[in-house]
């Protein structure tokens, strides 16, 4: 949930700060603003619950490396959303991202993995019916932003 609340919240101040100082809306610009957000607050849960994020990837080798490298990316990938050469390859590059993701997602879900405590009580299946939806969400989102033409 925190990652939506940081998606809209900072895609509806860059909004008003843009209608402020532009006086127009560029509306793409404010969607790679608030992902370029969301992906920074994700890294920063990459490193918080490490071994959380690694319960969720269990079935791979070297699941707290890739926890790690995976953080790293998202970083990369806050700042190449910010920067209009390299806005195009970094959302083909989330689009994948988002997609391998999905298994993690499902998995952590069958097994009610809960990242922040790392424990096996996490909510279930029923977390699915709102993380689906909300990685299309940020799919859709990202090529919007980036790759859709206008």
């Amino acid at each position: 949930m925190e990652t939506l609340i940081t998606l809209l919240g900072t895609f509806s101040i860059s909004l008003i700060i843009q209608k402020i100082y532009l006086k127009e809306y560029k509306f793409a610009l404010a969607g790679r603003i608030a992902m370029a957000a969301m992906l920074v607050l994700t890294t920063i849960g990459h490193f918080l619950f490490t071994k959380g994020m690694a319960m969720m990837i269990s079935f791979l080798p070297f699941p707290i490396e890739i926890v790690y490298a995976t953080g790293f990316i998202e970083l990369i990938a806050a700042i190449a959303l910010l920067l209009p050469k390299y806005k195009t390859p970094t959302g083909w590059l989330l689009i994948l991202f988002f997609v391998l993701l999905l298994p993690a997602n499902i998995y952590a879900a069958a097994n009610h993995i809960n990242i922040e405590t790392a424990a096996y009580d996490g909510e279930g299946l029923d977390y699915l019916w709102f993380r689906i939806p909300l990685q299309l969400l940020f799919i859709v989102w990202v090529y919007w932003s980036t790759l859709r033409k206008s």
